[in-house]
């Protein structure tokens, strides 16, 4: 994009600031220099006052039991205490300007920080000769954030702390605890409200993907008083011990009047593939139409939404109308896609759209993303019946920054969730989800070898997988024929359909699939899979489970990754069950053909000894685990689904092993390689592998002084700062005294800059009006500019010669948007998380090229730019293949 870019600007030398002000000069009154300007801070309502890190005066101490604890006092009147409410700015700064003791100057000064600020009323005198300004650093005003940029979690906090502090300071008496109380309820009001809407949208999606299911291959009527054309073949069959006994399901080939064994299969084989077809394009166009955000299962994007990234409309109302009807259709069409993912993205919705009323809450990023990290809870717990194991996913799979008062957020959101799931009752068996069971018997000694090679298929699924799905993402990307969304999704559902309804075990839906090979054959009431024969019938089983697996594995591969609404974990759970249940089938037939073997010796006579089941459990386990690289949450989930903790020891094992094997061939888990392809900023603060980043100094990767645009404090007017805004599209300006000493005074966003400037026009400045970013006390502040307030005077600074290594981890720890470069205060250069991002994943894909250098990335600046249009240069979020052929990462040369 840029090149030869020059950070030396055409000013004059210009003022900087020291650390203290001079003594004797003439005041210089502020009259409305910023009125306007402030008035319309978007933050205004959110934020009572100017951020301060001088910490406040403590009120003189009283006794806990007089009344003025319990009754507030305005008039002070019976009380020798001061009142909390502290005086008005106006107050403090005239006593300060009549004030003639200089030694009472500080005092007042740190009184003055300690005022509450309202951008609504009379702006403090900036340019008074006692120099206030020059105590007065921070953050400065923000208007928000852009899309598609990193928020600023140190700004976030302080913001909240402050407005903490006013409330319980500036709250007293009975009003004063019920302000308080109110206060806190917020959050607990909407994880409350977020686990109810989860749980009815799941028992929804339920009920509502059955029924579309079952449509494929027939339909409900009345016929022996019953029977309801809305009701699933389940319900529609109610109380029958054989489907052959109900009359009131109707399958298609019946309902043409055909008859015939041939002529039925066909003709259903044919209606199969229609409706599976139909509901994943409606899907599809749904998503394409109304939004683009809903495809997928999102959870890459919540992870890096919840790592400090903002995505408009990613979690809108629009997201979760058509995520949950997307789902409804997607699940119904039988391709080999999951609504465990999904369903987390459709509780983040939830919560943010209750978070919309409480302006407490939604105007900060910080409290919003603690509060979607307890919301993500409720999908999972909806989705598997599991609110301990949703918690626990929460904590090891998504969550950025997870204090101990998230958990216990996240545990009241889940419980909620479950327990609306559970008073809905969509299976009416009383289950959470179809796929609940029970096992009856143990495991014995030699079973250890089984599941551990379990463990190891685990890891082999999920290493294969992953490189597998990420290449056909990869080729699809490049393709340059059959290209569209729908027509995607069209060709891939039509193969799905014509593979699956030839075998019995790809013809049901997943979450029936997963339930028949979990279950014992003691538990089923029909056999319509045909997983409990004996003896030497299971070899065509064990055969046919093998290949459904290995169909499952390709089908899924192209299947994840479509313009659709569709998760990895039912379809891995699926697949681990096809070759678990393979396994333990295998091991049964070896039990009852050598019973006397030294191996069988702990099993009881005439007393089955080998489970199949619960082999399908632990090969799901496994699969999980090899594809996600969740450990903890993927036991506690599976005890919660079976009830069982006699089976939680062979889960670890399994769970475990795959984890090193999947680890060895694919280092990253299937949601960390989509956030790596999609180009994602994200730093996973947990990621203690310090090999990856390079042993150099950060001056070898910063963006240097001489790469950068840089902003003098003055010489500027409203038309230079504009022509400057469109001549560069960077997300921010380091802020320099002069170009020659270059000492730095602050960074300046482009959205704060921006809004700065065009609120100059309501106090009716000219184009040729000075602006200027130091104190300048001989200015006229009717008629100049002053751009202090909205930069950023306390910007994370290093030295120049930190460790890259240092860098990152500040980067992880902290959650940075940038940090400035310095020597002796000198400006040296810059970094920001996405230029970090950048040389982390450069390093990783030459490792895995075989071709590793340390000079990735070195000594070449790496700086964003915005687009034309003011969207962000990052790629794979809405971005069409044409979209993507300019890379976005553009070097300064």
């Amino acid at each position: 994009m840029s090149s030869s870019l020059s950070s030396q600007s055409a000013s004059g030398p210009a003022e900087a600031s020291s650390s203290r002000p001079p003594t004797h000069q003439p005041l210089v009154e502020d009259a409305d220099s910023e009125e306007e300007l402030l008035a319309d801070d978007p933050l205004d309502h959110a934020l009572p006052e100017q951020i301060s890190f001088k910490r406040k005066q403590k009120a003189a101490a009283s006794s806990p039991f007089s009344l003025p604890r319990f009754l507030s006092s305005p008039l002070g009147t019976g009380s020798n205490r001061q009142s909390p409410l502290p005086r008005s700015p106006q107050s403090r700064l005239q006593q300060l300007r009549t004030d003639n003791h200089s030694n009472d100057s500080t005092e007042l000064i740190l009184n003055y920080l300690d005022t509450p600020g309202n951008a609504g009323e009379q702006p403090l005198d900036t340019k008074d000769a006692n120099g206030l300004d020059w105590y007065v650093e921070g953050p400065g005003r923000r208007v928000g954030y852009d899309d598609l940029t990193a928020i600023d979690w140190i700004f976030e906090y302080a913001k909240e702390r402050q407005r903490l502090r006013y409330l319980f300071t500036g709250s007293s008496g009975i009003l004063g605890y019920i302000k308080q109380l109110a206060d806190a309820s917020q959050i607990w009001l909407i994880l409350i409200a977020s686990g109810i809407l989860s749980g009815g949208i799941a028992a929804f999606i339920d009920v509502a993907s059955d029924w579309l299911g079952d449509l494929k291959t027939g339909y409900c009527s009345n016929v022996d008083g019953d029977g309801r054309f809305y009701l699933n073949k389940g319900f529609c069959c109610w109380g029958y011990s054989e489907y052959s006994q109900c009359h009131d399901w109707h399958p298609w080939s019946s309902a043409l009047g055909i008859y015939s064994k041939g002529g039925g299969w066909i003709v259903e084989y044919i209606f199969f593939v229609l409706f599976s077809v139909l509901f994943a394009a409606c899907a599809s166009l749904l998503v394409r139409e109304f939004s683009p955000y809903a495809k997928h299962s999102g959870i890459a994007e919540i992870k890096t939404v919840l790592g400090g990234f903002v995505i408009r409309r990613f979690l809108g109302g629009w997201t979760l109308v058509v995520k949950t009807l997307g789902l409804c259709l997607a699940v119904a069409s039988g391709l080999w896609l999951g609504k465990e993912g999904p369903l987390v993205h459709v509780a983040c919705c939830s919560a943010n759209l209750f978070m919309k009323l409480f302006s407490n809450v939604n105007s900060n990023e910080a409290r919003k993303r603690e509060v979607l990290s307890a919301a993500a809870a409720a999908g999972i717990s909806v989705a598997f019946g599991s609110p301990i194991g949703g918690v626990l996913f929460s904590l090891e799979q998504l969550s950025y920054y997870f204090p101990d008062k998230t958990m216990w957020q996240s545990f009241v959101c889940a419980m909620v969730a479950a327990v609306t799931l559970q008073a809905f009752n969509p299976f009416r068996t009383g289950k959470l989800v179809l796929y609940q069971v029970t096992y009856h018997s143990g495991w014995h000694d030699f079973e250890l070898i089984p599941f551990a090679f379990l463990g190891l298929l685990g890891g082999l699924y999920g290493g294969l997988f992953i490189k597998l799905n990420m290449r056909v993402a990869e080729w699809r990307k490049q393709r340059q024929y059959l290209k569209g969304p729908v027509t995607e999704v069209v060709i891939v559902a039509f193969v799905t359909a014509l593979i699956n309804y030839p075998i019995k075990f790809m013809r049901a839906q997943a979450s029936e699939l997963v339930y028949f090979l979990f279950a014992e054959c003691a538990d089923l009431t029909e056999d319509t899979l045909g997983l409990c024969k004996a003896g030497k019938a299971n070899t065509g089983v064990v055969a046919l489970l093998l290949i459904s697996a290995m169909l499952g594995i390709l089908l899924a591969s192209f299947t994840f990754g479509l313009q659709i609404p569709a998760g990895i974990i039912l379809p891995s759970m699926a697949i681990g069950g096809l070759y678990g249940r393979a396994v333990g089938l295998t091991v049964e037939v070896l039990q009852q053909a050598w019973p006397t073997l030294f191996l069988f010796s702990s099993c009881e006579p005439d007393v089955p000894c080998v489970t199949p089941g619960t082999y399908a459990i632990i090969g799901a386990a496994s699969a999980l685990g090899g594809a996600t690289r969740m450990t903890v949450s993927i036991v506690v989930i599976m005890f919660e689904l079976t009830g069982a903790l006699t089976y939680v020891l062979p889960i670890m094992i399994a769970v475990m092993i795959s984890k090193w094997v999947g680890d060895a061939i694919s280092p990253r888990g299937i949601y960390e390689s989509w956030i790596q392809f999609n180009a994602y900023p994200f730093l996973d603060n947990r990621d203690d592998n310090g090999s990856s980043i390079p042993d150099v100094p950060a001056s070898q990767v910063m963006t240097r002084i001489d790469d950068l645009i840089v902003i003098t404090a003055t010489d500027h007017t409203i038309e230079t700062l504009r022509q400057l805004l469109k001549e560069y599209r960077f997300r921010g300006f380091p802020v320099i005294d002069n170009s020659r000493d270059a000492l730095l005074l602050g960074f300046i966003s482009r959205t704060e800059l921006a809004y700065a400037l065009s609120s100059a026009v309501s106090r009716n400045l000219t184009d040729e009006t000075e602006a200027y970013f130091s104190h300048q006390p001989l200015s006229d502040p009717v008629t100049s500019l002053d751009l202090r307030p909205w930069m950023d005077q306390t910007p994370i600074t290093l030295n120049a010669k930190s460790s890259f290594q240092l860098t990152v981890s500040m980067f992880q720890k902290l959650g940075l948007r940038y940090v400035l470069f310095v020597d002796r205060g000198t400006l040296k250069g810059l970094l920001t998380k996405k230029d970090v991002w950048f040389v982390l994943n450069g390093m990783d894909e030459n490792n895995e090229d075989g071709t590793a250098s340390a000079d990735v990335g070195m000594g070449r600046g790496v700086i964003r730019e915005q687009g034309e249009s003011g969207e962000s240069e990052e790629r794979g979020l809405l971005a069409t293949p044409t979209d993507d052929e300019e890379d976005g990462f553009e070097q300064l040369r």
